[in-house]
């Protein structure tokens, strides 16, 4: 393994703290001072999933740290992605491809063995790279997760990498998290720290200085900065379903709703429809009715089709659409969202849960049939429409057909895709990322009579050399990247 290359971990205080934020601008900051950095996270949870140029599923703030980096994602950035299926079980994915399905307890048993597979991507990372930034998971507090750890100090220890601590101060409670973490820690991962950095912080920093003290004092590990809150960040795809609602526009009056499915993923497909200024996006909450006035529902993608389609009629939701339907509305189902809107789906290998087939929403004349294949894809074509450019990707399982399909939504080179009803109402597709071109955005928003006057990817890349700007101007760089070489140092001396 490559223990020569410079590398820096970021590990936190807890979870949504901002580690994928901070890594993501000290990657732009540092191949903008003309390093060549790969962002690294050993075990992710999420589903929100990207596709990696090699073939196969990463965690979508590593593809965002990629972009960062002025990289193509691929899977060696994040070796083990798990989707949650359920509240104790997840699909695992190791180096892009499936690997099992796994309850929790399983997991904490065999995550152990995949450190060979971490190592090994994190090799041919550092291998290619001027510097390695590595994203922990959650927090190295979590001592009940020590044994066999894979994605804090566990892997820190393995690769020999030195570690920065980030607390989030919006929260509240930051002096007591790093020192609370200091307290549970083993002296060797105290060591391994060295520095901390307090995230999120509003108002004067300066009024924060006691605290940086007595963090100092308490753990011993010294100040890298005080990154004050940056609203920008808000344009940046979200990974976390904690993240719906950042990016909103104010006073938009015409308004596309999103039911928020107990497994919804890929939701950073909706980013783009949120950053619009003639566009409301509504997040429907369980327990919440869809808008009457809503001008679009959008069926998000789902990690459990046909569990989600029981949770979506539990919350009375199929029957909210029926009369949006009624009221001459729109519907839009992407991925999952576009399967349940078929008459039927079907599952005999239990692929998705319990073996059968359940009645879909009927609002496509389409059946799916679930598989144990999984397509994991980049893909260009075009919106059938309007002839505008499409880009995006595929992540799913399951084949769709029917007499809707006759009609497709998006043409792949020469493969159709997706469904449009017989009154150009209903629509579905399997691709993710369509909102993100401009030209495809513009076209369907017109559709619906709205104008867009949204640069996607402008905004993005504007959004990380602002985040890049705020890391040189409230973190010390140069002690971050001297702690990096001390890696490279840790194995000169040892040579």
């Amino acid at each position: 393994m490559n223990r020569s290359t410079p590398a820096l971990m970021i590990q936190a205080t807890g979870s949504n703290a901002g580690k994928s934020t901070i890594v993501a601008g000290l990657a732009r900051a540092l191949v903008r001072r003309g390093l060549k950095v790969a962002p690294f996270k050993p075990q992710n949870m999420s589903n929100n999933a990207a596709v990696a140029v090699d073939g196969g599923e990463i965690g979508r703030a590593q593809a965002v740290q990629a972009r960062a980096a002025r990289l193509a994602p691929s899977v060696h950035m994040n070796p083990v992605l798990l989707k949650p299926e359920t509240d104790t079980g997840s699909q695992v994915i190791v180096q892009g491809q499936r690997w099992g399905t796994l309850r929790a307890k399983n997991y904490l048993e065999k995550k152990a063995a995949l450190l060979p597979a971490v190592l090994e991507s994190f090799s041919r990372l550092a291998d290619s790279a001027d510097i390695v930034l590595v994203e922990g998971a959650g927090s190295p507090a979590e001592i009940n997760l020590r044994k066999g750890d894979i994605a804090n100090m566990g892997f820190a220890a393995a690769a020999d990498v030195p570690v920065v601590l980030a607390g989030d101060i919006d929260r509240g409670g930051v002096i007591a998290s790093l020192a609370g973490t200091h307290l549970v820690l083993e002296p060797d991962e105290r060591a391994r720290i060295h520095g901390f950095i307090v995230n999120k912080f509003r108002g004067d920093p300066r009024l924060f200085d006691d605290g940086l003290k007595a963090i100092t004092d308490l753990t011993g590990w010294r100040s890298i900065g005080v990154l004050p809150w940056l609203p920008q960040a808000a344009m940046l795809p979200a990974e976390d379903a904690v993240d719906l609602d950042r990016a909103q526009s104010s006073n938009a009056t015409r308004v596309i709703a999103v039911p928020v499915l107990a497994r919804i993923a890929n939701f950073d497909d909706l980013d783009p429809l949120g950053m619009e200024p003639g566009v409301k996006l509504v997040f429907v909450r369980p327990g919440e009715a869809i808008p009457g006035n809503a001008d679009v529902v959008i069926i998000p993608g789902s990690k459990s089709t046909i569990g989600d389609l029981a949770f979506l009629r539990a919350q009375g939701w199929d029957i909210d659409i029926a009369a949006h339907m009624r009221r001459g509305g729109h519907v839009l189902g992407l991925c999952g969202g576009y399967q349940m809107l078929g008459r039927r789906i079907a599952d005999p290998d239990g692929v998705d849960g319990a073996r059968g087939e359940v009645e879909g929403l009927g609002l496509l004349d389409i059946e799916t049939v679930m598989s144990g294949s999984k397509s994991t894809t980049i893909v260009s074509g075009t919106h059938v429409a309007s002839g505008a450019a499409v880009e995006g990707y595929e992540i799913h399982m399951g084949r769709s057909s029917g007499a809707d399909c006759a009609r497709p939504m998006v043409s792949i080179g020469v493969r159709p895709d997706g469904a449009i009803s017989r009154d150009g109402r209903v629509q579905g597709t399997y691709v993710h990322g369509l909102f993100t071109g401009d030209a495809f955005r513009k076209a369907w928003l017109a559709q619906l009579g709205i104008a867009s006057s949204l640069a996607y990817d402008a905004q993005v890349e504007a959004a990380l050399d602002a985040l890049a700007d705020h890391c040189e101007a409230h973190l010390d760089i140069d002690a971050l990247i001297a702690i990096a070489r001390k890696r490279q140092s840790s194995h000169a001396s040892k040579a």
